[in-house]
C-alpha cells in the first residue's frame, strides 16, 4: 500500500514538473502579447528603455551647441517680424516702450503742429507680440511640473515651438502679403509709416511667433546657464563688458566664451535671415525656421545626461 502511495505521489509531482514550463511560458506568452499590444511594434524592452531615456536629465553644461541655436532662432525670427512691421517677437523691452509711447500720445492735448495720436498697425502688432509672448512664457510652467531639465520636456516644449512657427509660416502665406510681385515685396517694409504687415492674418503670425520666442525663452532660462538670457541680449553685454576675465586672450573663459557665442549666434541668425527674405518671403523663411526648430527638438535627445541621474527611479 505504501508503496501504491509513493508512486501517486510521484506521478502528481511528475505532472506538476511537467505542468510548469509550459504555464509559466503561456504566462510570458500573455504578459509579451499585452505589452506589444501596449505600444505596437516597440519591444517592451526599448520602450522601457527610452522611457527611461526621457526621464533623465540632461547636463546644461553640455547643451551648449543647442543654447547657441536657441539664440540663433532669437535673431533669425526678430529678423523676419522686423522687416515686415517693426515689432520684435522676442525682444519685448522694445515692444513695452512702444507701447507706453503710443498710450501716452492719445493724452496729449492739442498743439500748434497736428500730430498723430492713433493707435496705428505698428502699435496694434506690438500689442499682439506682447501678450502672446506672455502666453507662450506661461506655458513654461508646465516644465516646471515634469521637471525643467527633463529630456522629455525639453524634447516636447521645443517641438511646440516648431509647431508655432509652422502655424506662422501658414498663416502669413494665407494672408496674401507675402508676394514677389506685392506692394510690398516678400514683406519687407520700406519705413515705419508704410508696414508690409496689414491683414487680419498677419496679426496671428506675429501672435504665433512670439509665442514660440516665449516658450524658448522660459525653457534656456530654466537651465541656467550662460544662454539663460537666450532673447535678452543687452544684459549679455552688460555682462561681457563687465567680465573680469574678458582680456585674458590666451586662455578659455567660459563666462566670457559663451556670451561671445551668444552674440555672434543672434546676429548670424538676424543676418541669415534677411538675405532668405529677400529670395524666398517671409512664409518661406518661416518654413527654414520650422525645420531648424524641429532638428533642435531632436537634439535634446542626443544630449548627454547628468551624472548619477539617468536612471530615475
Amino acid at each position: 500500500m505504501s508503496t501504491t502511495k509513493l508512486n501517486s505521489d510521484s506521478h502528481h509531482i511528475q505532472s506538476y514538473g511537467a505542468m510548469t514550463p509550459s504555464t509559466s511560458y503561456a504566462r510570458s506568452v500573455s504578459e509579451s502579447e499585452t505589452d506589444t499590444e501596449d505600444l505596437p511594434g516597440l519591444p517592451p524592452t526599448r520602450r522601457s528603455s527610452l522611457s527611461k531615456h526621457l526621464d533623465s536629465e540632461v547636463d546644461p553644461a553640455r547643451a551648449t551647441g543647442i543654447l547657441a541655436a536657441f539664440c540663433f532662432m532669437t535673431g533669425f525670427i526678430d529678423a523676419i517680424s522686423f522687416s515686415a512691421v517693426f515689432v520684435w517677437c522676442g525682444f519685448q523691452t522694445g515692444n513695452f516702450v512702444q507701447l507706453a509711447l503710443a498710450v501716452a500720445k492719445t493724452f496729449e492735448g492739442p498743439s500748434s503742429t497736428p500730430q498723430d495720436t492713433a493707435f496705428r498697425n505698428p502699435d496694434q502688432h506690438a500689442l499682439c507680440s506682447f501678450l502672446t509672448f506672455l502666453l507662450g512664457a506661461f506655458l513654461g510652467r508646465i516644465g516646471d511640473r515634469i521637471g525643467p531639465h527633463k529630456r522629455r520636456w525639453l524634447v516636447s516644449a521645443t517641438f511646440v515651438q516648431s509647431l508655432l512657427t509652422m502655424a506662422a509660416a501658414i498663416t502669413i502665406w494665407k494672408s496674401s502679403q507675402d508676394s514677389r510681385d506685392g506692394p510690398t515685396r516678400f514683406s519687407i517694409a520700406d519705413e515705419r509709416g508704410d508696414p508690409a504687415w496689414t491683414h487680419a492674418l498677419t496679426f496671428a503670425c506675429i501672435g504665433f511667433m512670439s509665442a514660440s520666442m516665449g516658450l524658448q525663452g522660459v525653457v534656456a532660462k530654466r537651465l541656467n546657464t550662460e544662454f539663460a538670457a537666450s532673447i535678452v541680449l543687452t544684459t549679455v553685454w552688460i555682462e561681457l563688458m563687465n567680465d573680469p576675465r574678458l582680456f585674458h586672450i590666451n586662455r578659455s573663459v567660459v563666462s566670457r566664451d559663451h556670451k561671445l557665442i551668444f552674440i555672434t549666434a543672434i546676429f548670424t541668425g538676424g543676418f541669415i535671415a534677411r538675405a532668405l527674405l529677400h529670395q524666398l518671403g517671409a512664409a518661406g523663411t518661416l518654413g527654414i525656421a520650422t525645420g531648424i526648430r524641429f532638428l533642435i527638438a531632436l537634439a535634446w535627445l542626443f544630449v548627454p545626461g547628468k551624472k548619477g541621474t539617468n536612471n530615475p527611479k
